[in-house]
């Protein structure tokens, strides 16, 4: 076990992997990752599906046999894609079991291209759900405007949420919102809402490449003094609206019948500009009940060198408001980049799942798989 990664697990980070390949589970690295740097869940999204894919051949056989079966390429995804997600949360279920939920989740994402459609995001999720036909998956659905209805559904029908591609923190109320909607539709089903966890994936580098291109335009020193620094104050305000939000009267009356917390996650939380500390967005952000999710080049840099201080969230509410509110006041508009974010965010994950088809495509038309 690293020392550096078990002392962010004590400070209350759930570290999961930002990543998940048939490669990763057939050779072991998945539990040597378990064991060595306190991985206890995973994330996928459709960028880490064309990439796992694209690779091919520990997916030929697979392939092969639903090619034989005529299948289009969207029923080879959903195959392909959930048997890695059940075959990670098969690993990690006796940590599920353990934590009462908590911990040992594996996320899968609804296609982006629903990502504007309400009825179309619940009704994969529902199928995505029954085919993983595992307690501990965690169905994503992107916080856009149709997300936030679909994600009240998906939750009011029993089934545990990823929510994705959160930039705002107007939004990420509204996300909160949808979810206590969810649980209250759920209650009243009789569901147990015990069962039902969320996580609110929260993403900060994509705001400081943003926020930082606009500063940098702007020239002034006032604003270069603000670089690199929105990110961080934007995901420690979350973790305000997290701790206000789950102390209304309306929280409390759910966690007494028996609901979870919905948890902050951390995601894009590798460093995107050279110029900062590559561990920032783990180092900075701790604090009790978040999750960080990590690409395999962040945790090693964190199992390797970073310098865990405890909770660096609680205590710096005031600063970040200031910081926030300093980006506002040299002509950066808050609103306007995190709306574009959220836009581009489905774009990007669109492309992926464009070339994951593409990918999926060619290796059916092949002889060879």
């Amino acid at each position: 076990m690293n020392d550096r990664t078990a002392a962010l697990s004590t400070a209350g980070v759930s570290i999961w992997l930002d990543d998940l390949s048939r490669d990763r589970l057939e050779t072991g690295n998945l539990q040597d990752l378990i064991g060595s740097r306190n991985v206890v869940g995973v994330t996928t999204n459709p960028t880490i599906f064309a990439a796992a894919l694209s690779k091919g051949e520990r997916y030929a056989a697979d392939v092969a046999s639903l090619r034989e079966r005529n299948a289009s390429v969207d029923e080879t995804i959903e195959a392909l894609t959930t048997a890695d997600v059940a075959s990670a949360c098969d690993l990690f279920n006796g940590l599920y079991k353990s934590t009462s939920g908590f911990n040992g989740r594996v996320s899968i994402e609804v296609s982006p291209l629903l990502a504007n459609d309400h009825e179309g995001t619940v009704a994969e999720a529902k199928r995505l759900h029954e085919r993983v036909g595992r307690e501990n998956v965690l169905i994503k659905i992107p916080a856009t405007d149709e997300g936030l209805l679909a994600i009240a559904d998906t939750i009011a029908a029993g089934i545990s949420v990823n929510v994705t591609l959160i930039f705002s923190l107007t939004r990420y109320r509204e996300v909160i919102n949808a979810y206590l909607t969810g649980l209250e539709r759920a209650r009243e089903a009789g569901i147990d809402l015990s069962k039902i966890h969320s996580v609110a994936s929260f993403f900060v580098s994509r705001v400081d490449s943003e926020i930082d291109k606009r500063l940098t335009e702007i020239g002034t020193e006032e604003a270069a003094a603000l670089k690199g620094k929105a990110g961080i104050a934007n995901a420690r305000l979350a973790y305000r609206v997290y701790r206000e939000e789950f102390a209304s009267e309306r929280a409390l009356t759910l966690l007494a019948a028996g609901a979870n917390r919905q948890r902050p996650l951390w995601a894009s939380t590798g460093v995107k500009d050279p110029a900062y500390p590559d561990t920032m967005y783990v180092t900075e952000l701790v604090a009790d009940e978040v999750v960080n999710t990590m690409p395999e080049n962040t945790l090693e840099a964190t199992a390797d060198h970073a310098e865990v201080r405890g909770d660096t969230i609680s205590g710096g509410f005031t600063e970040a408001d200031a910081v926030l509110d300093a980006v506002e006041g040299v002509g950066v508009s808050y609103i306007e980049v995190t709306e574009l974010l959220e836009r581009e965010g489905v774009e990007k994950f669109e492309v992926s799942w464009n070339e994951l088809v593409d990918t999926v495509r060619g290796q059916l038309e092949s002889e060879n798989g």
